[in-house]
């Protein structure tokens, strides 16, 4: 396993990430299993774990903790705030209140005195980016986190971000964790090449488009949507809805590289991520020990130009096939009163 710098931190992370979004009651409900899943991980060289408060409602931040027991100065450990894990105001968002109580648990889940890299999950419109800031800055001068970043933020709020806190003399996101894969290249357009500009470190979710690039789904071939991540989320995967219809399309040629290389195609979209000279680590996401292997196994996998450049007649650079689901959007769209004038002023005359 290679290992790269996280954003100039000096941290040194494998160019691998585990991912523990599926230990825990959405994925791997077995507590034993998942640890042995983890520890095998670490055996192979993989030093970088990144999971979450909000997954599986902090169980995943639990038997993450379980794993961790003994090996925990070998591990550069990664989580995430933002969500709310329980009702009422003040339970979820960017503010110091949440920060400051969300980190305490977490670090109780994870029973560790510290955590190595805390993201912000998803940007947060009704608080100020300094108050964030200012209380991520705190946690690093009290010792409980290491470096802080953020996940899903899109170019333009990474650059206010920055602006901020050398304004302010805060300290800064060091990283930037976003969706990227064989078919959802979009942030290659700006948000890569931000990253890279403020020196940031690039650890990218969802490389096999929410398991449809896993070599399981095939155009034409009957698809099984009570199971996996299929009974998840069916509209990504059914193929009678039209918008489905390139995916599949894409999908075959895609395989046909794959073949022609002499990979599979996980293997083939996982190397295709950490190509990219912006990416630090891929997060892989296993639910077993059987996809903890496949995707180990073509860790070494290198892509020449020629077949890099097949890939980019069949998904143009910077291209989304299909908008990647859970990505924040942003409130000029969600909010339909910051897209239209008051019905007295929108006319020209």
């Amino acid at each position: 396993m290679r290992y790269r710098n996280l954003g100039g931190t000096g941290i040194e992370v494998s160019v691998q990430c585990l991912g523990a979004m599926m230990f825990g009651a959405v994925g791997n409900a077995d507590h034993d299993d998942s640890v042995r899943i983890i520890h095998a991980a670490l055996d192979q060289g993989i030093n970088f774990v990144d999971t979450a408060d909000m997954y599986s409602t902090g169980e995943s931040e639990e038997i993450v903790g379980k794993a961790l027991l003994g090996r925990r100065d070998d591990v550069v450990l990664a989580s995430k705030f933002h969500f709310a894990l329980s009702e009422g105001p003040n339970h979820g968002g960017n503010s110091r209140r949440h920060i400051i109580n969300a980190v305490e648990d977490s670090l109780r889940r994870l029973q560790t005195d510290w955590i190595d890299l805390y993201q912000v999950h998803r940007p947060d419109h009704t608080t100020d980016i300094e108050e964030t800031l200012s209380a991520l800055t705190d946690l690093v001068q009290q010792g409980k986190i290491r470096a802080f970043g953020c996940s899903s933020f899109p170019a333009e709020q990474i650059v206010e971000a920055h602006v901020v806190s050398e304004r302010r003399g805060l300290h800064r996101f060091r990283t930037e964790q976003p969706p990227y894969s064989l078919l959802a290249r979009g942030i290659e357009t700006a948000l890569l090449p931000t990253a890279r500009r403020y020196n940031m470190g690039v650890l990218t979710w969802s490389p096999l488009a929410s398991g449809f690039l896993s070599g399981k789904i095939r155009k034409g071939q009957p698809i099984d949507l009570s199971k996996g991540r299929a009974a998840i989320t069916p509209f990504r995967f059914d193929p009678s809805i039209p918008s489905n219809e390139v995916k599949f399309d894409v999908l075959e040629q895609l395989v046909e590289v794959a073949e022609g290389i002499g990979c599979t195609l996980p293997e083939l979209a996982l190397a295709f991520v950490v190509a990219h000279p912006a990416v630090t680590s891929v997060i892989i996401g296993p639910r077993t020990m059987e996809q903890l292997e496949g995707a180990l196994k073509g860790a070494s996998l290198v892509l020449d130009d020629a077949t890099l450049d097949r890939i980019d007649e069949i998904v143009p650079p910077g291209t989304n096939v299909y908008p990647p689901d859970g990505v924040w959007k942003p409130q000029s769209l969600v909010d339909v009163n910051q897209r239209r004038r008051p019905v007295a002023d929108r006319s020209a005359a």
